[in-house]
């Protein structure tokens, strides 16, 4: 049997990548600035719509960062955050000396439960501390409940940076993610729809906004000839050289969000004759999923003793990546100290779930070796 690794989700070039790259390089713009700079936040802007102002950072997190400083969060401040999500969503609220306080997700999205969110709120403010800003994440590219998370934050005036790292392409009522919260965040690190290398994304409603956030990701330089400066500012600009590869493959998007959808088809055909195991798909049509990656849920009691855990395994032995869900933050060693509200529908997640290979560039071939090796290792228990 072919035994060349199947890889969760890895990067997959367009081709015209190397024409941006080339440019700096003639140009000499080998900097944290230039042409290809302004032309990503360009094509970003022009495609989330929305009249979304973007600046182009070194990373996800350091938007999710810089999103905090730009509501306002500070030390000793309480901010809510999703708890099933990857760690960068809640690390910056450490990084500002903010309390973060978990929320359980709901059935339907695997996100930010609206009715958790709310008894957190109203818990916290009986404690004496409303809390600051919220941290919803599309988990997987499938969007939050927009309008029911909305109706609470604008209930009790709260603003939400939304989390839309795994989400560009991703849409509810054909309105872009990313552009849904009061702040956005984009990612762009190698196992992302598109990338940049690493790198990331801030998606402001106002032009004025975002050169606030550039002025904070170049180190907070005031107006002088010489280094001025009266504010604590990052290193958190993206370099003309990432850009350029991000130039290359916004070219390639639209299609490599089509190939993810088309992984995820086909894992819903392929599972459709096994009981017990269900592909992670939007509630309805409202819902638009890149489907970043393919998420399934296993039930050891309708799949006749079958596990998440030996599926994964089974997977491994064959060279073929997948990993399960994202351990929810109130559950990690280092949040678990933390506040958290909800129930355990984020627990069960992670106890029962699993993320299949999902890359755009996974071939027909590709797909005929996972069908074959998922059938010889389901065939024991069905």
């Amino acid at each position: 049997m072919n035994n060349k690794k199947i890889w969760l989700s890895s990067p997959h070039m367009g081709g015209n990548e190397q024409k941006f790259v080339n440019e700096a390089f003639d140009t000499n713009w080998v900097a944290p600035l230039g042409p290809n700079v302004n032309g990503l936040e360009q094509d970003l802007e022009s495609y989330l719509g929305q009249h979304a102002a973007v600046a182009a950072l070194s990373s996800g997190t350091a938007a999710i960062h810089l999103g905090l400083v730009l509501l306002g969060v500070k030390a000793g401040d309480v901010v809510l955050c999703q708890s099933m999500t990857f760690s960068a969503s809640a690390n910056p609220i450490l990084y500002q000396g903010a309390t973060p306080v978990f929320i359980d997700s709901e059935s339907q999205t695997w996100n930010l439960c609206p009715i958790a969110l709310e008894q957190a709120i109203i818990s916290e403010i009986a404690k004496g501390k409303k809390p600051k800003a919220i941290i919803a994440v599309h988990l997987y590219g499938v969007p939050y409940q927009i309008e029911a998370v909305r109706a609470v934050a604008d209930a009790y005036q709260i603003p939400i940076l939304e989390d839309s790292a795994e989400a560009l392409g991703s849409a509810y009522k054909g309105q872009k993610c990313g552009t849904f919260g009061d702040i956005g965040v984009l990612s762009f690190n190698g196992n992302k729809i598109i990338t940049t290398s690493g790198g990331g994304a801030i998606v402001t409603p106002t032009a004025d906004l975002k050169q606030k956030a550039v002025f904070y990701a170049t180190q907070s330089r005031d107006e002088a000839p010489h280094y001025q400066h009266s504010a604590i500012g990052y290193n958190y600009r993206m370099s003309n050289i990432c850009a350029g590869i991000g130039r290359g493959q916004m070219e390639v998007l639209d299609d490599h969000v089509a190939k993810r959808r088309a992984m995820h088809d086909f894992y819903a055909d392929f599972f459709m004759a096994y009981e017990g195991i269900s592909v992670f798909t939007v509630p309805n049509d409202d819902y638009f999923a890149n489907y970043w990656l393919s998420a399934i849920v296993v039930d050891p009691l309708l799949a006749n003793g079958l596990t998440r855990e030996t599926l994964r395994l089974a997977l491994e032995a064959e060279n073929i990546e997948s990993r399960p869900l994202w351990k929810p933050m109130h559950l990690q060693p280092i949040f678990e100290k933390y506040p958290y509200y909800g129930g355990t529908v984020s627990e069960s997640l992670f106890d029962t779930g699993l993320c299949m290979p999902s890359g755009s560039n996974l071939s027909d071939a590709d797909r005929e070796r996972i069908s074959t090796v998922l059938i010889t290792i389901l065939e024991p228990f069905f």
